[in-house]
């Protein structure tokens, strides 16, 4: 997995897991089932009464961004004429692939995406 420190000061605690990542022993996030055949950003704040949540809908404050690139397949090499079963596999999750940006808890910086 990539980390990336956007700022100074004391990030969220997390865990990973296999394809599975826990912030603060509190919210966990499967990555494998986020993934799409597009790239997946997952904005991770904390809401008004301190709770985890993703999305900024209700979220105040990042505390950590996940950004999932988009699926991959395996390339069959075809025959002509095209033999059953020869179409593309999906691979799974490559977690050195997924990128993880932590933002600072003692800076909470609010609405503010980059």
């Amino acid at each position: 997995m990539i980390v990336i420190n956007k700022n100074e000061g004391t990030k969220i605690p997390y865990e990973v897991s296999g394809k599975r990542i826990t912030f603060d022993d509190d919210l966990s996030l499967n990555l494998a089932k986020q993934e799409k055949d597009w790239p997946v950003h997952i904005d991770v704040c904390v809401d008004r009464d301190g709770n985890l949540c993703t999305g900024t809908g209700v979220g105040l404050y990042y505390v950590a961004q996940i950004d999932i690139p988009a699926a991959e397949f395996t390339i069959p090499e075809f025959t002509i004429p095209a033999e059953e079963g020869e179409s593309p596999e999906r691979l799974p999750l490559d977690m050195e692939k997924v990128t993880l940006t932590l933002w600072s808890l003692n800076e909470f910086t609010e609405g503010e995406n980059e």
